[in-house]
């Protein structure tokens, strides 16, 4: 898929040519390879495989199959970051302080949530709705803001919620890179407590899990990942639903094969969807979040029509 990906787009060149030029410095072919097509390709990775592993531990620790990374209302908290930024910021950081704002606002919204479990039990059920009231509010806030903006900000404001790989270089996948990457493997070591989660909570209570710290642990880490891949791409919807359930389909619901399985998986998807994005219509580029929602919208309803109440 990255070999595809590097030969594909506006200007199409041939395996070899493509090999070539990232290489050896080659004039123009060189330059389309490192300075447009595999800095998107390594964002498409890094951001792909990490909300498909957050939305595999939001699954596991909500014990909901429709859990996602937006489910608890960080990417609309995200959002309103990046939209106060556009319509205050102005274009004195450009988009270092709209990724800024959009990582702390959605860091912000999960100690929210995390407060309220904690004041009410960390249960799933408290969780997600507080998750749910987030999402409303931020969003109320986003679309008040956007209805203040000139007209400038809204257009920068729409660009921004249908979520792109245009703007990206490679200082910002440096700092994406780190913040995604280092989160995984202590997902991955907690696997078992994971796995133990689905059994209900009195059972991994009487199993010895820390229920509350490894949902906590849970929610940080995987928002943390989440806030990472998207403040400098902006909204990329479904892969954290859609990248998960086809990963337990194929290794099964153990999340120590299933969070490696649902990265590769989300990876693949978004590299997939940006590759489609930019040759199909090239040289104009369809947003990559346009075509997430293209890929994942008949994959939601087919979960919800196949599976009908057995979901895991």
């Amino acid at each position: 898929m990255v070999a595809t990906a590097l030969c594909l787009g506006a200007s199409t060149m041939g395996f070899l040519q493509s090999l070539n030029a990232l290489f050896t410095n080659t004039g123009r072919a060189s330059a389309i390879i490192w300075q447009l097509r595999l800095p998107r390709i390594v964002m498409a990775v890094l951001v792909g495989s990490g909300l498909a592993v957050a939305g595999s531990v939001f699954q596991a620790i909500l014990k909901n199959p429709l859990a996602s990374p937006y489910t608890l209302g960080i990417a609309s908290s995200a959002g309103f970051g990046a939209v106060a930024a556009i319509v205050f910021g102005g274009s004195l950081y450009g988009q270092y302080l709209v990724a800024g704002s959009a990582f702390f606002f959605a860091l912000a919204a999960s100690f929210l949530i995390l407060g309220i479990a904690r004041f009410k039990s960390a249960s799933p059920e408290i969780m997600i709705l507080s998750g749910i009231a987030i999402m409303f509010l931020f969003s109320s806030l986003s679309s008040f803001l956007q209805y203040m903006g000139t007209v400038e900000q809204v257009h920068e404001i729409v660009f921004w919620f249908f979520g792109s790989l245009t703007k990206v270089g490679w200082p910002e996948i440096m700092v994406a890179a780190v913040m995604i990457i280092l989160p995984v493997p202590l997902l991955i070591k907690l696997s078992f407590d994971l796995n133990l989660l689905a059994a209900g909570d009195e059972s991994a209570n009487a199993l010895g899990v820390n229920v509350t710290g490894i949902r906590t642990t849970g929610v940080v880490l995987a928002s943390l990942i989440t806030a990472a891949g998207i403040c400098f791409t902006g909204v990329i919807g479904f892969i954290g639903l859609v990248a998960p359930h086809i990963a337990r389909m194929i290794v099964g619901s153990d999340h120590w094969y299933l969070l490696p399985a649902s990265a590769l998986i989300g990876a693949t998807l978004v590299l997939a969807a940006d590759t489609a994005g930019r040759t199909c219509w090239a040289p104009q580029v369809i947003p990559l979040g346009i075509v997430t929602s293209f890929i994942g919208v008949p994959f939601f309803f087919y979960l919800l029509m196949k599976k009908k109440k057995a979901y895991w």
